[in-house]
């Protein structure tokens, strides 16, 4: 099965990853930006957005979607940009697929093992009763219970539609996203390597990349450069998207 996504611009492939829980309209606004230079496909991973949802999810399946999206579209030397668990697939496949892969970018992840830290937001979303719910204004009410970041429920919210008329769902996979959260957190592979241009962009608010994930990184990215993004936290790139954007282009054209 095919991942969805959405294609804007023209020119040079350029391919972005959301994270856990999030969805390809995360990027919609730096996506429209970046289309004046490329073609940018904001891709969907299985079971998040729009795409298919499936039991199985663990890198190496949320890989091997990644590149038959690829080879159904035609793309080669693509500039590839993955935000958190977006950024450990695309780590993987460019790993895996380093011919595919002209330019790497790695938004505030690093390569190493991350204990499991989302219980409290799966054990909110868990408890969405939409045959109750019937507004986003309640959902966000019951969410509230569990997560105390306005910015992060609505960042949760967005993965709520109309199934009908006057009824909520979750467009993600919810079931099988909680089954497999210990996968999230996984370490890229031990002899993992790309040696090709690689940036990680990092919150400096964020504590996702320390100083001890530098030697990991340089281990599995020889050719990497880390760069901090001011005033941002976890999700830099909807924090300070001015920053985020011109790192990105100056890093692309250099």
């Amino acid at each position: 099965m095919l991942l969805h996504s959405k294609i804007i611009g023209q020119g040079q492939p350029f391919v972005i990853l959301h994270g856990f829980l999030g969805m390809s309209d995360n990027w919609k606004t730096l996506g429209n930006k970046f289309s004046e230079h490329f073609e940018v496909h904001l891709i969907d991973q299985r079971n998040h957005g729009r795409s298919f949802h499936d039991d199985n999810f663990y890198y190496e399946v949320l890989t091997e979607d990644l590149k038959h999206y690829f080879d159904t579209h035609n793309i080669k030397n693509a500039v590839l940009l993955g935000h958190s668990m977006g950024g450990k697939t695309a780590m993987q496949f460019a790993t895996q697929f380093p011919e595919l892969v002209n330019k790497l970018i790695v938004a505030d992840i690093s390569p190493r093992f991350y204990p499991i830290h989302h219980d409290a937001i799966l054990a909110g979303l868990s408890s969405l009763d939409f045959e109750t719910l019937k507004s986003r204004t309640e959902a966000d009410k019951q969410l509230s219970n569990y997560v105390s970041d306005f910015g992060t429920r609505q960042f949760l919210l967005k993965n709520l539609y109309w199934i009908e008329k006057g009824k909520l769902a979750l467009r993600i996979n919810l079931a099988a996203l909680i089954d497999n959260v210990s996968e999230v957190g996984e370490a890229l592979p031990l002899h993992a390597k790309f040696e090709g241009d690689t940036l990680f962009l990092k919150g400096d608010k964020s504590e996702y990349i320390g100083t001890q994930d530098e030697a990991i990184i340089k281990n599995h990215f020889p050719e990497a450069k880390i760069v901090s993004i001011a005033n941002a936290g976890h999700w830099l790139h909807a924090e300070n998207p001015k920053d985020f954007y011109e790192e990105v282009i100056q890093f692309i054209e250099k």
